[in-house]
């Protein structure tokens, strides 16, 4: 069930980045999709009896692995990048452009 939530909310980000046209809606739906597919990949990863790998503790049994933590972190910090990177580049689309519709903009840049 928590499989279909996190598909359900990827599918929701993806279709919004296809069918919105205003652009900051757009960009809040990648962030919505990213935010999707972190979720996804966590939920894959995680699972239960497992410790975490300090040393001298005595416990016995499966250690959690490090990497997939260092790359979820790794993705955040990426797409946080990623979306600031896209605002600033609408940003300067808004100076020169009345509106912030994907069509109405091609519309007026095309010669």
């Amino acid at each position: 069930m928590l499989e279909a939530c996190v598909f359900a909310t990827v599918l929701c980000g993806f279709f919004g980045i296809i069918l919105k046209k205003n652009l900051v809606m757009k960009i809040v739906s990648m962030d919505v999709m990213s935010t999707g597919v972190i979720a996804f990949y966590v939920l894959i990863a995680a699972r239960e009896g497992l410790f975490t790998p300090i040393v001298g503790q005595g416990q016995t049994g499966g250690f959690a692995d490090p990497v997939p933590q260092a790359v979820i972190l790794t993705a955040i910090v990426i797409g946080f990048s990623i979306q600031a990177l896209m605002l600033v580049g609408v940003m300067k689309l808004s100076r020169d452009n009345p509106t912030l519709e994907s069509g109405e903009i091609e519309k007026s840049n095309t010669p």
